[in-house]
């Protein structure tokens, strides 16, 4: 277990530019298997999780090769099926939550598709009924082996249908449009999700042949084709890093500049930090974080009730940043409530909050009320462990805020969201050792 090593209470200064979406990625990556012809992908995160995946489809049979930093080719024109059954797969399929994405894909264009019960993220119940039922619908044979907690579905073909989907699942969405832009006919997916990551794989889906309306609504029409083609893709930038790298902006009151973030594709995401008083200048597609020397504050609502920040599916805010906001909310003036509505396990990290002297009242699993510092007392260094992606994260930006040295073990959790996180920090002044 690899440990980070922060000395902490420095201002920052310089630029910093986010690597590739991580979420868009995995879902991209399962898409090559949607064709036997060449597919180019650029802009991939270097990171544990994409990696995982990258190794996984290496294992299936798919044909890949380097071709820069960041930039791959894939061809997926002799997959290997029986190592859908292997011990192996079992295995390495476990590891990784995205692998859930692989099924769509190859029940759509080989007609069986299996997955292990897959880890990641110990953030609370995360169903797969959506993924399931959609491939049900869609015609696929379902079984579950208990003792094994494996899953799979097969069909000989899959036809078109209406799917009203019981909640809008991001890789649920992602999972039946893959499937379903190679089934016969017209398939329909209303409360479809449509974060700009799925509005991505949707775009080059239909670079490749498939055919999708309503791209970028909750109501998808596909009309299945025989075929895809072969295409090119880039990823967006990472909105949840951009989020990061505003909040350890405001906490560590840095000057700092986020290179090329796409602020199309942010959302809420802008509003959310104004809301606790965080200022940024859009330049050209930069985001500009000024030194916040006299602190931010927290807006009320209108009628002067105290300010919520809660989740929701897009348009509304990602859930993963409500960890980082929660933290930047520890300094600001004002309280606030932070609403985590999706997951009911991701806010049990503030006790770390709370050793290092933050006000929090954790009100249940899913909601906490934080009292901000002002910057009249700094957090206190501590020693921590990483739970998860996000809550990592989050415990980094408060460790370089806080007076002295701070110790984070588990860093793998990091490290599977965030490329060479401690080298691009160092770049930008922080003092940080990975040990």
């Amino acid at each position: 277990m690899s440990t980070f090593r922060i000395e902490g209470g420095n201002p920052l200064h310089g630029e910093i530019t986010p690597q590739g979406a991580k979420n868009e990625a995995l879902q991209i990556l399962c898409a090559v298997l949607l064709t036997s012809e060449k597919v180019t992908l650029h802009n991939i995160p270097d990171i544990v999780d994409v990696n995982k995946l990258i190794f996984l489809l290496e294992d299936l049979g798919v044909k890949i090769q380097k071709r820069g930093k960041g930039s791959y080719t894939f061809k997926a024109d002799d997959v290997n099926l029986d190592y859908l059954q292997s011990e192996n797969f079992k295995q390495d399929g476990r590891g990784l939550r995205g692998s859930i994405m692989l099924v769509g894909p190859l029940l759509g264009r080989f007609g069986k598709g299996y997955i292990p019960k897959p880890g990641g993220d110990k953030i609370g119940r995360r169903r797969l009924d959506t993924h399931f039922e959609g491939f049900i619908k869609l015609g696929a044979k379902f079984r579950y082996n208990r003792e094994e907690y494996f899953y799979g579905v097969e069909a000989k073909k899959l036809t078109g249908t209406y799917l009203l989907l019981d909640e809008a699942s991001v890789t649920g969405t992602a999972n039946i449009v893959m499937a379903a832009v190679l089934a016969e006919g017209i398939t329909t997916i209303y409360n479809a999700a449509c974060e700009p990551y799925l509005q991505q794989l949707c775009k080059m889906l239909v670079r490749m042949g498939a055919k999708i309306s309503g791209i970028g609504s909750n109501l998808l029409v596909i009309e299945g084709v025989d075929a895809l083609g072969g295409t090119e893709h880039t990823m967006l930038p990472d909105m949840i890093e951009i989020g990061s790298w505003i909040g350890l902006a405001a906490m560590t009151r840095s000057e700092l500049t986020i290179k090329d973030v796409s602020w199309e594709n942010l959302g809420q995401i802008p509003r959310a930090f104004n809301r606790l008083g965080v200022q940024m200048e859009l330049k050209g597609d930069d985001i500009y974080i000024p030194r916040h020397e006299k602190g931010y504050e927290v807006q009320n609502f209108i009628d002067g009730s105290i300010m919520t920040i809660a989740d929701a599916p897009w348009p509304g805010l990602t859930p993963d940043l409500l960890s980082i906001l929660l933290v930047v909310a520890t300094q600001a003036r004002g309280e606030v409530v932070i609403h985590q509505k999706m997951f009911e396990s991701r806010l049990f990290f503030v006790d770390k909050l709370l050793d290092m002297g933050a006000k929090i009242i954790l009100c249940d699993p899913h909601r906490a009320t934080v009292i901000g510092h002002d910057f009249k007392s700094t957090l206190k260094a501590t020693t921590m462990t990483s739970p998860d992606i996000r809550a990592g994260i989050s415990l980094l930006i408060a460790a370089l805020s806080a007076k002295g040295t701070s110790t984070i073990h588990n860093i793998e959790q990091i490290d599977r969201g965030y490329e060479d996180i401690d080298a691009r920090l160092r770049a930008i002044g922080a003092n940080i050792v990975r040990v």
